[in-house]
């Protein structure tokens, strides 16, 4: 309660009480509210314009989010510099390196297809840096599934060059016999005079002249899947399967140096030359198959010759001449 306050009557010498005015009581009413609402008003506009003071852990997590768009910019960076380089990797692929090998070229929306279905980045939504979030790890997303097929893509690019290679040192492309001067290429694949009955017969093979015991060298990578003399007219002979559908004979040895069985790799010394079997003179008798045909064995000695090498063999085997065997 308010206390009663008096004053004192100097005509009637005695206290009597003060009463207030209704008017100045709801004066001061007023007055006290407007003053309340005035100073909230001050205090107000000094909170707005006064700077608010940070807690360590809020300056803590204010650095801490702008470090990480920091370096979600510098993320996208080296993501553009990385696309540009797998860009240029899967051009090669593509028109390089499967091209040479003869493998179809990787369609272009297989290698940047996105993500469909369900909403993969619900998880990152609500946040005031949602947007660039998202969108980066979109970008992370369909880099690393491009590097998945790429990746993929090269493996089987390596595949495929192994097997490449693999053919390619399987394929006869060399000289039976050193031949650097060219001059020991004495009868050719195709019709020759025989030198037992004098008369036409075709032969499946070349015939290298030199001395008894020269070397004879495996003309591609292989097994040895024959080393006798079982063969009527061929004495002691060699066959190497290369593989692939090509077999490579070696006739009218002296003697062997290879086993049946064993692997043989081109220049590999298997044999040396003789005359054995139906053999005029010491000589080899070289034949290719391929698929178990008799082919011209002229055609694989890119090994070792020049063209213009080649062109002067070529030019002694299309010789019509007498066989030696």
């Amino acid at each position: 309660m308010s206390k009663v306050k008096y004053y004192y009557d100097s005509e009637t010498l005695s206290y009597k009480k003060i009463e207030q005015k209704k008017g100045r009581r709801l004066g001061i009413i007023l007055l006290s509210i407007t003053g309340s609402f005035l100073g909230g008003f001050i205090l107000l506009m000094i909170y707005l314009n006064i700077p608010q003071i940070e807690t360590p852990k809020e300056k803590a997590l204010k650095r801490e989010l702008q470090n990480m768009k920091l370096q979600y910019g510098l993320l996208n960076k080296k993501m553009d510099q990385i696309q540009d380089v797998m860009a240029n990797i899967e051009d090669r692929d593509n028109n390089i390196y499967r091209l040479y090998f003869e493998a179809n070229p990787i369609p272009e929306e297989q290698r940047k297809a996105g993500f469909g279905g369900i909403n993969r980045y619900k998880d990152l939504e609500g946040f005031d840096n949602s947007k660039l979030i998202i969108e980066t790890t979109k970008r992370m997303d369909v880099l690393t599934k491009r590097l998945v097929v790429q990746s993929k893509s090269l493996d089987e690019v390596a595949k495929l060059a192994k097997e490449k290679g693999q053919l390619l040192a399987a394929i006869p492309a060399i000289q039976p016999v050193n031949n650097e001067d060219l001059s020991r290429i004495a009868s050719g694949y195709g019709w020759r005079t025989d030198p037992f009955t004098k008369v036409k017969k075709y032969h499946y093979g070349m015939d290298f002249t030199a001395p008894r015991g020269t070397p004879v060298y495996a003309t591609g990578n292989g097994r040895v899947v024959r080393a006798d003399s079982r063969s009527t007219g061929y004495g002691n002979h060699i066959r190497i399967d290369h593989g692939y559908g090509y077999t490579s004979l070696y006739a009218h040895l002296y003697k062997y140096n290879v086993r049946r069985g064993q692997k043989v790799e081109r220049g590999d010394v298997i044999g040396f030359v003789g005359s054995t079997g139906r053999s005029e003179a010491p000589h080899l008798h070289y034949e290719i198959f391929k698929d178990d045909k008799r082919i011209n064995p002229i055609n694989f000695y890119y090994g070792n010759l020049s063209p213009e090498e080649f062109g002067k063999v070529l030019e002694r085997a299309q010789r019509e001449n007498q066989s030696l065997d």
